[in-house]
């Protein structure tokens, strides 16, 4: 139950000295030494298809490679013969029937290989299975652990399946062309943990890149992340110990011993810019890592494909129509462009689910503090409530903060009084209270603007302009560009209640123990 906003009519009704307002009730990916590669000159364009059942070599005019099936001439050799990702997956049970290609494009790293990325190989239609994977071919936990394993790892709250997957990946590669796995995580390297819009997480940006952030709340969240990521590798030595029977095969040391905090985190950025969450499967299998899937498919928030487990295998249905070539998208799920960056390394312009948090709080010095709290729980929220800004939405944001922000502001007892008793949640509504309300929340998204490196969109626009600027500098201009807008929008909505006020020379009410905002 929310302590929900006025009418509109009464919003914007401040017009005698005691107005009551009734509040409804209602209202680097694996950064250890790469696997060694043959000489092979970056500029030429290579695609892999999985539609021929026929090899065929081209000439170096056309620079394209279709492979088959039957390209490994025995069993023996399917695993370690096969080097690239495709022909490794034709080779181990994907259907040669799929209707999907890799092709690449320029890396913006100076000197590094291409990125790989899945197109259509024919014409779609929405409705379409683009490609099924075989389970045979999926990392998950119930895969490397099983079942009984991963339940009790899980329960121990210590480690997270991103965690063991990043353990199980990392003691493969050590294995190197002698693990079934060598061709993904040979194309995860390729990656580097970033997908097909994206550079790097910001997890593993240095100090000056991350400065390119400031004033953005993202700041913390990467700070928080990083903290969970320590966390989880001075555990990593429980899923050792607990899962014996699994690293036996792995003539190696401990976890902290084989490898240091800054390995780990890079691989664990890795499998996070990668995974797939699949639902409707067991806790086991939750988290997938799909060959064919992130990051070599494009993350999209106004799409709505998505891998699904289906029997035996993971596919992906198309949910629209796409041209031969075509790089093919999936959804994200609902993240804001602030989860955007921090998974995937990416921001998304067209994002409907992008939001900030306006974090508000009850004066916990305020004796009437207890009665307001029970009132604020009374009504659905807490003592410290967090209130989300979607974008688009910035104006009803703002009037869902005003009721709490003005019992914060009661401080009559009888008032407060009244509050309590009344059979509906009964907030008094001067209209010096509410001009007070009104310029805490004004110089609050005034503060926050002031925080960035940048404080006008017209800045960021000239710095967006700038074909050369660096690439992770470009991403975190865009983050910081639409957090800005947003707030822009909610100081304007702001500032229009401000200006429905029906006497402005009232001076707002004092208030020694207003509400906090963060």
């Amino acid at each position: 139950m929310d302590i929900a906003t006025c009418s509109s009519a009464k919003l914007y009704a401040a017009s005698t000295p005691s107005s009551w307002f009734r509040l409804s009730a209602s209202s680097p990916a694996f950064p250890f030494p790469p696997f060694p590669t043959k000489n092979n000159n970056n500029n030429k364009m290579m695609k892999w298809s999985c539609y021929n059942k026929t090899t065929t070599n081209t000439n170096t005019n056309t620079n394209t490679l279709q492979v088959s099936s039957s390209s490994s001439s025995s069993s023996g050799e399917k695993e370690h013969n096969v080097t690239d990702l495709m022909s490794w997956m034709l080779a181990n049970g994907l259907p040669s029937d799929c209707k999907v290609v890799l092709k690449d494009r320029p890396s913006h790293i100076p000197d590094h290989p291409s990125i790989h990325y899945v197109a259509a190989s024919q014409h779609l239609k929405a409705g379409d299975v683009a490609f099924s994977v075989p389970d045979s071919l999926v990392v998950t936990l119930e895969r490397v652990l099983g079942n009984e394993t991963v339940a009790e790892l899980l329960a121990s709250n210590k480690l997270s399946e991103l965690a063991c997957l990043a353990l199980y990946l990392m003691y493969e590669k050590k294995q190197g062309k002698k693990s079934f796995w060598y061709p993904y995580i040979r194309e995860l390297d390729r990656q580097r943990g970033r997908g097909q819009l994206a550079v790097e997480s910001p997890l593993l940006w240095s100090r000056s890149e991350l400065s390119f952030l400031t004033g953005s709340p993202v700041l913390a969240e990467i700070l928080q992340r990083a903290e969970g990521i320590k966390k989880e590798y001075n555990e990593l030595d429980t899923v050792w110990f607990m899962a014996g029977s699994l690293f036996q095969q792995y003539p190696y040391d401990i976890p902290t011993e084989a490898f240091s905090y800054e390995i780990f985190k890079q691989a664990f950025v890795a499998i996070q810019s990668c995974v797939v969450h699949l639902q409707g499967v067991s806790l086991a299998r939750r988290f997938a890592l799909v060959p064919l899937g992130p990051p070599l498919l494009a993350y999209k928030s106004t799409c709505r494909a998505m891998l699904t487990a289906v029997d035996g295998a993971v596919q992906l249905v198309v949910d629209r129509p796409y041209k031969a070539g075509e790089p093919i998208a999936v959804w994200c799920g609902p993240q804001p462009n602030s989860k955007l960056l921090l998974n995937y390394g990416f921001v998304d312009e067209d994002n409907p689910y992008d939001r900030l948090v306006v974090e508000a709080s009850l004066n916990a010095e305020d004796p009437q503090y207890q009665d307001k709290r029970m009132v604020a729980q009374r009504n659905g929220k807490l003592s410290i409530q967090s209130f989300l800004v979607h974008v688009g939405k910035e104006r009803e944001a703002v009037a869902d903060m005003l009721p709490y922000l003005r019992l914060g502001y009661v401080s009559d007892p009888s008032d407060m009084q009244s509050v309590i008793t009344s059979e509906g949640p009964i907030c008094p509504v001067s209209s010096c209270m509410e001009r007070a309300v009104l310029d805490q929340l004004l110089d609050y998204f005034r503060k926050r603007l002031s925080g960035y490196s940048t404080t006008t969109l017209d800045a960021d626009d000239l710095l967006l302009a700038d074909e050369d600027l660096n690439p992770k500098k470009r991403v975190a201009t865009q983050l910081v560009r639409l957090e800005k807008k947003i707030l822009h929008a909610c100081l304007d909505a702001t500032v229009e209640l401000i200006n429905l006020l029906p006497d402005h020379s009232v001076s707002p009410c004092p208030a020694p123990y207003a509400p906090y905002l963060k």
